[in-house]
């Protein structure tokens, strides 16, 4: 069954920038316990999600050494999808390097960490202005070429990074943010881009990093929660809650709840699918709930807010 096939049937895949936690960074996210992080990837995998997303960035390996764990005699998982390209320098802080020789490096380190001699998907975490794509194009090729990769994917690329590399190489699968309260007019073309070639989308963020769940409670995260610092906080804290009240109408509609029509609207088009965080076996236990359906009236009503 191909990727593609997955997220047809069950659009909703398993992040896990959360369960990489660390207070010394690069992200936190509140506390996390370790046991509990890897029991969340197996619940998640029971529940069926399509697919596994993580990175070395989350944690700095420790994201991809808890996927690692929880899959370990794993004979039935989902496909796993890790990054490349996002690296320490040397002062510890996170920088771009997608030259062939960090490619490789990266790859091979992902694999020791997730136990592993093959992983599905490696994507390029962000953009690289030193190196030019199809360097980094025909690394990941290379990768694919000797079975160490099943397929190369993009983050965050815009459209004519996407051709660039297209024109090196099949691209497996793309990723931007995308959300009720990032739109940006579907992510600047990408999306139409994905569907016009059968590429699938996934959507990070999808819940707005939790702004679009129903109980969420900015005032109960721990005081340097990176959520604090998100722009849904502060100055586009009325948007976000004009985005709020029109879901909440939608799902009221819709016979479900805030988070349920968030993801909803995130994956209505075929061939796009919501990469959901979860830090708890209850959490990833509900990804596996079937997606409700949004009217065409309810979907332009979010769209008219254009929010991002």
């Amino acid at each position: 069954m191909t990727l593609l096939d997955r997220i047809v049937r069950h659009p909703i895949g398993l992040g896990t920038a959360p369960l990489g936690s660390r207070a010394e960074g690069p992200l936190w996210w509140g506390p996390q316990d370790r046991d509990e992080a890897i029991e969340t990837v197996r619940v998640a995998i029971d529940a069926g999600v399509a697919f596994i997303d993580t990175a070395p960035f989350y944690g700095w390996g420790l994201a991809e050494e808890i996927v690692g764990a929880a899959i370990v005699g794993s004979t039935d998982r989902p496909p796993i999808l890790s990054k490349c390209g996002t690296v320490r320098n040397e002062a510890g802080e996170p920088t771009d390097d997608a030259s062939p020789a960090a490619v490789r490096r990266g790859v091979e380190a992902t694999l020791e960490r997730l136990g592993v001699d093959h992983v599905d998907v490696i994507q390029v975490h962000d953009p690289d202005p030193r190196t030019p794509i199809e360097d980094t194009w025909d690394a990941l090729m290379s990768l694919v070429a000797e079975g160490v990769i099943g397929g190369a994917g993009l983050s965050n690329h815009p459209v004519e990074l996407m051709d660039r590399a297209l024109a090196v190489g099949p691209i497996a699968v793309v990723q931007h943010q995308y959300s009720a309260l990032w739109q940006r007019r579907r992510t600047d073309g990408t999306i139409a881009w994905c569907r016009d070639r059968g590429i699938p989308f996934l959507a990070w963020a999808p819940l707005a990093s939790g702004f679009l769940v129903d109980d969420f409670d900015l005032g109960s995260l721990h005081p340097e929660d990176l959520r604090h610092g998100l722009p849904w906080a502060s100055d586009r804290a009325d948007a976000t809650n004009t985005v709020r009240s029109t879901l909440a109408g939608v799902a009221a509609r819709a016979g479900t709840d805030l988070l349920g029509a968030a993801l909803a609207y995130a994956t209505h088009e075929r061939g796009v699918a919501a990469i959901v965080g979860a830090r708890t076996p209850a959490e990833a236990a509900a990804l596996g709930q079937p997606i409700a359906s949004l009217s065409r009236d309810a979907v332009e009503a979010i769209d008219a807010l254009d929010a991002g």
